[in-house]
């Protein structure tokens, strides 16, 4: 089938089906009808629909949502970190944190983690790319980035996707030890970042609202570390401190409701990525994984 998402559960190994939240909305949504491309463009770029979506999930009403989400989509909630019965709204349940045993963070410092519970695609060399959800997609670094220098300096880098379903843990961490800067916002309309929708139009990268953050990594260089909004995000919350060091896995925000995507990017040369990572994106195939696990390693001096 078409629209079927298949993805390999690093732990075991195992290709499994994606079970997508709205899948039905999203076929239409994103199907060749002439409703959904009149439809489609007008709603991803008021955000009005988005907001009063996020106001229904932080309403108590909404709280009838959460025993059902857990039991349809095998969230583990022995991981979070407060009682179900505590949480006040599905928004509330959303941003849940977790146990700090549940992430173990990997503790080599040649070692970058992910920075994210989120299906994974690598990139060891964006020069040689040739689509991500799909072959024969280009992707555009300058608009991503809205900067011609930055696009410049990570042409021939490295990238991560990481793609959070609405069932993930929506809180996003550190890859790395370094100094971040204050994220830079671009605006831009919502569109979906499930497969679905990106092997349709790849472009909703560049153009849904995002943020960029600088990381200044004595392992690792420069790192880019991109935010990039979607359908229905409510908004995209930073909790860490600009200008102050960070250690890898330390929290640096979260999502609210809705599907999210986090973008990291390395300059050329800076880090080698894990080989089934690699190995699974280079057979257009994500790899779902947790936060703190290892990314790949900073390159032998």
């Amino acid at each position: 089938m078409k629209n079927v998402i298949r993805y390999i559960e690093r732990k075991t190994g195992e290709e499994l089906t994606e079970k997508v939240y709205g899948q039905k909305a999203l076929e239409f949504a994103y199907g060749e009808g002439l409703l959904s491309k009149i439809l489609l463009p007008l709603t991803c770029r008021l955000s009005f629909s988005s907001k009063l979506y996020s106001y229904f999930q932080k309403s108590p009403k909404s709280r009838g949502k959460v025993r059902p989400f857990i039991e349809t989509y095998g969230v583990d909630e022995k991981e979070f970190a407060d009682r179900v019965e505590t949480f006040g709204s599905f928004n509330e349940f959303f941003v849940r944190k977790l146990k700090s045993s549940c992430r173990p963070i990997e503790p080599n410092l040649k070692r970058a983690v992910l920075p994210a519970d989120a299906r994974y695609l690598v990139y060891p060399d964006l020069e040689k790319v040739d689509g991500f959800y799909i072959k024969g997609q280009k992707f555009s670094l300058s608009r991503f980035l809205d900067s011609p220098i930055l696009a410049r300096r990570f042409y021939n880098g490295s990238m991560v996707i990481a793609r959070l379903c609405p069932s993930d843990y929506h809180r996003f961490h550190f890859p790395c030890d370094g100094v971040p800067s204050k994220p830079k916002r671009i605006d831009g309309p919502l569109f979906s970042v499930n497969p679905i929708a990106l092997r349709k139009n790849l472009s909703i990268l560049w153009q849904n609202k995002r943020f960029v953050t600088e990381i200044d990594s004595e392992e690792f260089g420069t790192v880019l570390y991109v935010e990039v909004g979607a359908t229905m995000v409510g908004s995209v919350q930073q909790t860490f401190s600009p200008n102050h060091p960070v250690r890898k896995g330390d929290e640096k925000g979260y999502f609210q409701f809705g599907g999210s995507c986090v973008v990291l990017l390395f300059e050329k040369g800076k880090i080698q990525f894990d080989g089934d990572l690699i190995e699974n994106s280079n057979r257009f195939i994500e790899t779902r994984a947790n936060y703190g696990e290892s990314l790949g390693r900073a390159p032998q001096l």
